[in-house]
């Protein structure tokens, strides 16, 4: 509610202008948890806010941030601290991303559902996806996306997700005539869509590009082991700047990874760079709704809706799939095509929401911390958005 807001933020103006010893503690001990709840009491707000307000903070203070750039595994990751990579160690002080002026910055700009800077999504992107994936693995398997629900009441979940890469494919032509040799996988997950489409064209072979050094590792290994590795590659890589020549795939694949590119347009110019003359590229992603002619922008309500979504899976501002092809078309693009499934992809987060109703799954949301367990708390805006007809699922 509006009360508990405004409790929130008179809380965290409290702690940030006090001169306790939480305040220049690098950490949250047990101590300064003792002086955060009493600085609560000092704004005069009824015990059962109080609590709420000190838990929502101090969660939002272990929303820690690793480098993208580190190739460690989670356990020897680094964090970021005043603008330089900081090792994590236990019981000292060494970084301020815990300290209370961070938390009350993190607890505002939550409370108000605030853009993230481009580094910040970028940092946050490679944390959230470090930090669920094995839990998104152990529940759903390998493939991090959307099923495709033909007929709308089927249950076997895993399937209707190798449906979608297969259906697409399909939709776009890449089964028709010559199947492709050389596919760049856009945000590749754990890498599920590339060892499918390796494995489902002979010959062919697949390099997938993520944020996250968990995803890349956990990529390989799964590659490893189904004896694919000489024919799907991964690595920690930025969309915006793939380290790829010119020209050099046939298929260039982006399945649901587009909704995280702050520059749209960067993003378009990437992938039609990248792509072979001839080749095929192939967009699925979230977008919102396009605009009704003269309308020029989304109602207020929307715009509210899509940044609480926006905080809890860091992403940038949305754009339509109305857009992504006037993109595409000023790069040169053609044989431009584009459908809506939403339709076909609408019980997907009723099967997620369900799935997470038990006990593994519920202790694995807990022991993946704060930041998977908002993302949890945001699918259910995501179906409110995917009912109301604000988001859809774009094939461009």
């Amino acid at each position: 509610s509006q009360a508990h807001q405004d409790t929130t933020i008179r809380l965290a103006l409290a702690l940030a202008s006090s001169s306790s010893s939480i305040a220049r503690s690098r950490h949250l001990h047990p101590s300064g948890i003792g002086n955060v709840k009493a600085m609560a009491r000092m704004v005069g707000s009824p015990p059962s806010i109080r609590k709420l307000s000190c838990t929502f903070l101090l969660l939002l203070a272990g929303e820690k941030t690793p480098t993208v750039s580190s190739f460690a595994s989670p356990e020897r990751s680094s964090i970021l601290s005043s603008g330089r990579a900081t090792p994590v160690r236990t019981g000292r002080s060494d970084t301020s991303l815990f300290g209370v002026r961070t938390a009350v910055r993190r607890a505002r700009d939550s409370i108000l559902s605030r853009e993230r800077t481009d580094k910040d999504l970028k940092d946050g992107i490679a944390f959230f996806y470090d930090r669920s994936s094995k839990l998104w693995e152990d529940v759903w398997g390998e493939h991090m996306h959307h099923g495709y629900y033909v007929p709308e009441d089927r249950t076997d979940h895993v399937q209707a997700q190798i449906d979608l890469i297969d259906e697409v494919l399909k939709w776009a032509g890449a089964d028709d005539g010559e199947p492709p040799k050389k596919v760049v996988d856009v945000g590749c997950g754990i890498g599920g869509s590339s060892r499918h489409i390796v494995g489902k064209y002979e010959g062919s072979t697949a390099q997938g590009i993520t944020l996250s050094p968990y995803q890349a590792n956990r990529g390989n290994e799964l590659a490893k082991e189904r004896g694919l590795s000489d024919r799907a590659s991964f690595q920690v890589a930025d969309a915006l700047n793939m380290p790829f020549e010119d020209s050099t795939f046939d298929l260039v694949w982006s399945l649901e990874s587009g909704e995280h590119m702050p520059d749209k347009s960067k993003f378009v110019r990437e992938l039609m760079r990248v792509a072979a003359p001839g080749g095929r590229l192939i967009v699925v992603t979230w977008c919102h709704r396009d605009l009704e002619a003269g309308e020029p922008c989304l109602s207020e309500k929307e715009e509210k809706l899509l940044a609480k979504i926006n905080r809890a899976y860091y992403l940038p501002r949305w754009c339509s799939v109305d857009d992504y092809v006037k993109l595409l078309e000023k790069e040169g693009a053609v044989g431009i095509k584009r459908e809506d499934w939403s339709y076909i992809i609408a019980p997907f987060w009723k099967a997620v929401i369900k799935s997470s109703l038990n006990l593994k799954s519920v202790v694995g949301l807990l022991k993946s911390g704060f930041s998977t367990i908002r993302g949890a708390y945001a699918m259910l805006l995501m179906l409110k958005g995917f009912n109301s007809g604000l988001i859809k699922f774009g094939l461009i």
